[in-house]
């Protein structure tokens, strides 16, 4: 991996850590009454660009599923044990399975698909 390729690959897991931090933040959205976890919808879309970027600049799994495994980091630890004491992440909420399955499922099939390459 070149130094350029290295200052990519920062700013990617840099990317990762606060798309989950800001998929946190509004994921209890409600629009009037209604729940409306639309950061389901952006998790399931931008964590496998996320992958699919790191696979580009190195064939190897650490390197690939980096962004995808600090995602899911990032999201536990703050969604537990976020600021103030306040849990975000309720096991018995479906917008929390959502939002993991949508970041999630989503981003490890873009690593199978970025693994399953012939390396050039």
């Amino acid at each position: 991996m070149t130094r350029s390729d290295a200052v990519v690959f920062g700013f990617l897991l840099l990317d990762a850590v606060l798309l989950a931090i800001l998929e946190l933040m509004f994921l209890p959205l409600y629009i009037g009454s209604v729940q409306f976890p639309i950061t389901a919808a952006v998790a399931a879309v931008t964590t496998p660009l996320l992958v699919a970027a790191a696979g580009r600049i190195s064939r190897s799994r650490r390197v690939a599923g980096a962004p995808l495994v600090l995602w899911f980091a990032v999201v536990l630890i703050f969604g537990v044990l976020g600021p103030g004491g306040d849990v975000v992440l309720m096991g018995s909420d479906w917008r929390t399975l959502l939002f993991i399955a949508g970041g999630a499922l989503p981003s490890a099939m873009m690593l199978g698909m970025v693994l399953a390459k012939p390396a050039p």
